[in-house]
């Protein structure tokens, strides 16, 4: 049994989180921040989790967190995670860092955020663990954007293979991605009914893909246009796979296709190869990833879908897969149950 703590627990992710931990076996959530809800039941804000948890949010500083916790989560916006990262590792403590700030090497964060890095730590590893095994023995995890987690997962295998030159991804968000703080474009007048394109060629999630894919296929070009859709969760992608020359007839052959996802993914429980189109009611609430493919006859392109639930996969149930391979556990406790379908 490991004690666990949440810093920034009034979002969805840090409700995400204590949703999926109530069942964990290997875990009890002993503290959840928030400055401005201090002395406040978790409830407050999170009202489905009312006779799950009695505790309520203190305004605990990093020094207090560590010394109560063996993992925390740092659930907070860009740029705050760093002011608590280095002390509660410091104090001992391991971190799974939701927000951006130890996802990328810091001049590229600095770039992309156009915020100075003010706590750099090189040994943070990348919390996708289909990618990144090392996970389990890491100190300081970034766990992946929900953008990227949906995107990566969909052309990793083919971007290893060497088959991929381009990859054009068409991605398609519920509004929670947009977190509790209404946005023009998650306010519902606007949103019902539409599907709003944002961000059209600079959304701030495309260094991780390119950071992951390049690992694998280095020079492999990398296009991004998300959308927002009236859902309240999921992410459907659409991957356009261009073949690299002499590659066609390869991506063509589904059954080459199918051997290559199936071996990369062979001990990923959570990656699943979908008999048809994946739908995001079938990942709603669980830590899948649902993929399929679909060559397009005498082209060079392969078309990819995947499907995730952003909370879940896509934040806080891979965090705490990643808390899970860092403690010892097997990957799949307390995250083996089926989406919310229909």
């Amino acid at each position: 049994m490991i004690d666990v703590g949440i810093v920034g627990g009034s979002g969805y992710t840090g409700g995400e989180l204590l949703r999926l931990l109530a069942n964990h076996p290997e875990v009890k959530v002993v503290a959840v921040t928030s400055r401005k809800l201090a002395g406040k039941s978790v409830t407050t804000v999170h009202p489905h989790l009312k006779c799950i948890y009695s505790l309520n949010f203190e305004a605990l500083n990093a020094k207090e967190a560590a010394e109560r916790c063996d993992i925390v989560f740092t659930a907070v916006p860009h740029g705050t995670a760093m002011d608590w990262v280095p002390e509660l590792l410091d104090g001992g403590t391991r971190v799974i860092d939701l927000s951006s700030d130890y996802r990328l090497p810091t001049e590229v964060f600095e770039k992309t955020y156009a915020t100075k890095h003010r706590a750099p730590r090189e040994e943070a590893v990348f919390g996708l663990p289909e990618l990144h095994p090392e996970v389990a023995g890491a100190k300081l995890v970034g766990n992946p954007g929900c953008y990227p987690t949906g995107a990566i997962l969909a052309v990793a295998p083919l971007a290893k293979a060497g088959l991929v030159e381009r990859v054009v991804y068409d991605s398609k968000s519920g509004i929670s991605g947009a977190g509790v703080v209404p946005t023009e474009t998650s306010h519902y007048p606007n949103m019902s009914q539409n599907v709003i394109p944002y961000k059209l060629t600079t959304h701030r999630h495309v260094p991780e893909i390119k950071q992951e894919l390049s690992r694998l296929s280095p020079g492999i070009k990398v296009n991004f246009t998300p959308h927002v859709i009236p859902s309240v969760r999921g992410i459907l992608t659409t991957a356009h796979v261009f073949a690299r020359p002499g590659a066609e007839e390869t991506l063509q052959d589904r059954g080459q296709v199918a051997s290559i996802y199936g071996e990369f993914y062979r001990n990923a429980p959570f990656v699943r190869m979908a008999d048809g189109i994946p739908k995001l009611s079938s990942v709603r609430g669980s830590n899948f990833c649902d993929i399929s493919f679909e060559p397009e006859k005498g082209s060079d392109r392969l078309v990819v879908i995947s499907a995730i639930d952003n909370l879940v996969k896509g934040a806080s149930g891979q965090a705490i897969q990643n808390m899970n391979l860092m403690a010892g556990f097997d990957e799949k406790t307390g995250l083996w149950f089926p989406g919310m379908a229909p």
